[in-house]
């Protein structure tokens, strides 16, 4: 039997990156995968087209995670479609560096809408829809917490939420047999960090040579990671800040 059959998981902005890596991967391990997206809805589309010819089950789903209407409709849709919700997976999320003195109140609301805001609605949603058995939940923070570079001001502080509402929620829930934890990667090699130049950049070079591994990430590397915590492997955790880097810190 695999180790997620019978379970149902949302993953939100799976349309590609690290999302399509966690959302085929749960997949693979017997989940029924809902990948939301916001706009990106051919890249959602082909995610869910390539877990069904892998022989998994998938839909995609569309929701701005930061309209609480969009939101509620997800989850609706998702119980609908596959009848429960067992997991949960906080991955939407956008970026944008800056140095202090480009900071912007529209910069600050959009990156803090998306990874703050939409990271709660998204959980609230989910609750919701969650049985007697509980569930999982993965947030998925950043190394940048830990790493703290410069002209990274928005970001790291979206991130810093994200690790304190993990450890808050992690007792809010824990009644309910509600596990949440969170994923902090370092540098993943995704279309993101392509189409922001950090790929072949003075400071992908600079990242790689602090990293012990000695590589950048993939989004595979860090799927296994949230299979594990998506799992009952991991059952005895929760209010965890997983450093998923290579063992930079």
């Amino acid at each position: 039997m695999k180790r997620l059959e019978y379970k149902v998981a949302v993953v939100t902005g799976a349309s590609k990156g690290i999302g399509a890596g966690i959302a085929k991967s749960l997949a693979a391990q017997g989940a029924s995968v809902v990948i939301n997206y916001a706009s990106a809805k051919a890249g959602a589309e082909q995610v869910v087209a390539d877990i069904v010819a892998a022989g998994g089950k998938a839909v995609a789903l569309q929701a701005n995670v930061a309209n609480e209407q969009e939101v509620a409709k997800l989850f609706a849709d998702t119980v609908e479609a596959f009848g429960a919700v067992d997991v949960l997976v906080n991955n939407a999320g956008v970026y944008k560096f800056g140095a202090i003195e480009e900071v912007t109140a529209e910069d600050f609301h959009h990156q803090f809408n998306t990874n703050v805001l939409g990271l709660l609605l998204s959980t609230q949603g989910a609750v919701k829809h969650f049985s007697a058995n509980g569930g999982s939940i993965i947030n998925i923070g950043s190394a940048i917490t830990s790493l703290a570079p410069p002209a990274s001001s928005i970001y790291t502080a979206t991130k810093g939420a994200v690790d304190g509402i993990t450890r808050v929620l992690a007792k809010e829930l824990g009644s309910r047999k509600i596990r949440v934890n969170s994923i902090n990667p370092g540098m993943v090699e995704t279309e993101g960090t392509h189409t922001a130049g950090f790929i072949g950049s003075d400071f992908e070079k600079q990242i790689v040579g602090t990293t012990p591994l000695g590589r950048l990430g993939q989004p595979d590397d860090i799927a296994g990671v949230a299979v594990f915590l998506a799992s009952d492997d991991s059952r005895w955790l929760t209010g965890e800040i997983l450093l998923a880097s290579g063992g930079v810190r």
